[in-house]
């Protein structure tokens, strides 16, 4: 069975850039693995839906943080099966945003905190209900606000295509989810957390798997 490691951070961390540097150098120290992204978009009709009323369609779903929170949650629902074969096959399996996205953005829409109503709502929802693999391990990404959201107008600016929703234009929301997050990694959510970027993000989940890994020069 493989490790399932969740990578979280806000819009404009840099998720995808650092799954994709774990993928290069677990290459090189034979590791096998695989990646998952969610929202799945383009490929969930769920995902999609909440991709449009992110983006100002579907009437007022998206002032609903529960209903946007159930969307997300049935596009994983969707990928259980892949999930579980991909942890069968490969020896480490890493998803770009997990069940910890939902608790972190819904908390911060609610303003409540990692005890909060919503959180444990989203825990046996996603976790109960679901019957969703649990991470073994959780990375934040150690990215704070104002650079990640620099980053995403950047990407907005250059790519038609990454127009930025609801959320990421908010950037008030973005500091509470941010916050959400710390919070969620302080108590240990669910599994083990760790706050890192860069390099020392990449070594961590190579350790993981081989014990003393480290990076290719």
């Amino acid at each position: 069975m493989g490790i399932l490691v969740a990578i979280e951070g806000l819009d404009g961390a840099g998720k995808n850039t650092i799954v994709q540097r774990i993928r290069a150098q677990a290459a090189d120290h034979g590791i096998s693995m695989t990646t998952l992204a969610f929202p799945d978009y383009g490929n969930s009709i769920t995902a999609d839906l909440a991709a449009e009323a992110l983006h100002g369609e579907h009437g007022d779903l998206s002032d609903s943080a529960y209903a946007m929170a159930v969307l997300f949650a049935l596009d994983r629902r969707r990928s259980a099966p892949a999930l579980r074969a991909a942890l069968a096959e490969f020896e480490l399996v890493l998803c770009d945003r997990y069940v910890a996205s939902n608790a972190a953005y819904s908390a911060a829409r609610l303003d409540q905190g990692p005890d909060g109503e919503v959180v444990r709502w989203i825990r046996e929802l996603e976790f109960g209900r679901f019957d969703l693999p649990v991470p073994d391990h959780q990375l934040l990404l150690g990215v704070p606000p104002e650079v990640a959201m620099d980053r995403a107008q950047g990407r907005a600016d250059t790519d038609a295509s990454r127009a930025k929703d609801a959320y990421e234009r908010d950037a008030d929301l973005q500091t509470r989810v941010w916050r959400a997050y710390l919070d969620l990694a302080d108590r240990q959510w669910v599994s083990p957390w760790l706050v890192a970027d860069g390099d020392e993000a990449v070594a961590a989940v190579l350790r993981l798997t081989v014990p003393g890994a480290s990076l290719r020069s």
